[in-house]
């Protein structure tokens, strides 16, 4: 016979966060958690053995990080679901979470009751995220207007691939004086010093 509940396993390093969240979700009707770890190293020893539907894994562990954790765990444990539940709400941890293999990414001010139905949703094949967390990662897939000329941007592509600004001038047919000009601006545009910070704030926005 089939069981409805859905079994959680629980990796945190603040026994109090702890041991709150097992006595809630395993309180729960529908829910059991029986397994709760202080650190990556001790889930992704034992997590493997145990008859776990959803892991929800702390990000910021002693040792271990939990996204290396879910990303080693994932390799070998397809049909588990991860749900990091954190406080880091950056881009990098929303981004490489996701792709160590996380379905969920909640904030740990998630009330309770939402909470029960995030577990249910990524269990039933969803991917429950926190409202602050969506509109993050809705707002890194518009599209950026682009401040930059298409003068401004091939001069800039250019200085990318390590020419010197006589190179530059040489390559767009351009005087010194005016390439140095446009770099100016560039650096006015996008706000930043120096090649470097254009360099990679352009290539982080996609503007080159």
């Amino acid at each position: 016979m089939i069981s409805d509940t859905i079994h959680i396993a629980i990796v945190e390093d603040d026994h109090e966060i702890r041991q709150t969240l097992q006595l809630i979700l395993d309180g729960s009707n529908g829910f059991a958690c029986k397994y709760a770890f202080p650190d990556a190293e001790s889930a992704i020893a034992s997590i493997p053995n145990l008859p776990v539907d959803v892991v929800l894994m702390d990000i910021d562990l002693p040792g271990k990080s939990g996204i290396d954790a879910t990303r080693e765990l994932k390799r070998n444990l397809k049909s588990i679901d991860f749900i990091m539940l954190t406080v880091q709400s950056d881009d990098d941890s929303i981004f490489e979470s996701l792709c160590a293999g996380a379905s969920g990414y909640l904030l740990k001010d998630t009330n309770p009751a939402d909470l029960l139905v995030h577990i249910k949703e990524v269990f039933n094949g969803g991917s429950p995220m926190s409202s602050q967390i969506a509109r993050r990662i809705i707002n890194s897939f518009r599209i950026i207007d682009n401040p930059l000329s298409d003068r401004e941007t091939e001069i800039l592509k250019l200085l990318s691939q390590g020419m010197n600004y006589k190179d530059v001038a040489e390559t767009a047919f351009l005087s010194p004086h005016t390439v140095k000009t446009h770099i100016k601006n560039i650096y006015s545009k996008l706000h930043v010093n120096n090649r470097a910070e254009a360099i990679y704030k352009a290539i982080k926005q996609k503007l080159i």
